[in-house]
């Protein structure tokens, strides 16, 4: 659970942000980025939190941006994913979003916290991967630009002391078809069965997955499986199967074999659908 003994600060700027996490961690002071902290009041409450200090990133300026520019849209990790539903600049990132939690907790979640947060679905970074998105990162040596490809895998691979600034998307992509399908078991709200969302480049699907295996990923082998031509579309899609990059969630939203059932209806819906048939 937290404590009264975490102690906050609210840089003004990246480089203060970044000078007083290494200096933090001198002092032991265990210190932790947030941009949101709807999932840190969650797990504090679970005792799955073990940060003595808090940086909140809110206060700089280049996490809010929200713009086009150089044929591409940037995208500050501080912002709220009602702010990005309500611009709709990013249609395919829109729609995700509204999928996670409800409107009230949108307010609050912002799009870092969930794209680095510890809860597994982080759906909103499935359009960046099908967008082949870059990445802002800021540590220690500096500003990088990184390939979303070689920075996440499973989750975002940062090194100590980096976060993320913001996400550069080409504009190209950003009005591609697409489609983003939310499975629930129940209820209206809550976490997901499955979420999938596709675009099509140059008369090819792309596909990403949260909520079917223990992290949300894009497979280019299954995609490569599934864009076969000349095969039937349940054949492309059973082969496409075959390269599930982990096993399947078999927990209480839904078994193993309920969540392929849903997957494999789900992607012919969406081929479908896409194709105008």
């Amino acid at each position: 659970m937290l404590t009264g003994n975490i102690e906050y600060y609210k840089p003004a700027t990246m480089k203060e942000a970044v000078e007083l996490f290494f200096a933090l961690k001198e002092k032991n002071k265990q210190p932790l980025y947030y941009s949101g902290g709807t999932e840190i009041l969650t797990l504090g409450r679970l005792n799955r939190i073990e940060a003595k200090s808090f940086i909140d990133i809110k206060g700089i300026v280049e996490c809010h941006i929200f713009e086009f520019k150089n044929d591409s849209l940037i995208t500050g990790v501080a912002l709220p994913l009602t702010f990005i539903e309500e611009k709709n600049s990013f249609p395919l990132l829109s729609q995700t979003s509204m999928g996670i939690a409800d409107h009230t907790a949108r307010n609050k979640i912002t799009l870092g916290g969930n794209l680095c947060g510890k809860i597994y679905y982080r759906e909103a970074v499935l359009p960046f991967l099908l967008c082949e998105s870059k990445v802002i990162v800021l540590g220690n040596d500096g500003v990088k630009a990184i390939p979303i490809g070689e920075i996440f895998h499973r989750s975002f691979q940062l090194q100590e002391g980096q976060f993320l600034i913001q996400l550069h998307t080409e504009k190209k992509y950003i009005n591609l078809p697409f489609k983003s399908i939310k499975i629930r078991q129940q209820w209206e709200t809550g976490y997901p069965l499955i979420t999938i969302a596709a675009i099509k480049v140059e008369n090819e699907f792309r596909f990403a997955y949260s909520g079917l295996c223990r992290f949300p990923f894009r497979s280019k082998e299954m995609e490569e499986a599934i864009n076969q031509s000349g095969l039937q579309l349940e054949e492309r899609i059973a082969m496409g199967l075959e390269y599930l990059p982990a096993p399947v969630l078999d927990d209480i939203e839904g078994s193993k074999e309920y969540r392929l059932f849903v997957l494999k209806n789900t992607l012919r819906k969406i081929i479908m659908e896409m194709e105008g048939k």
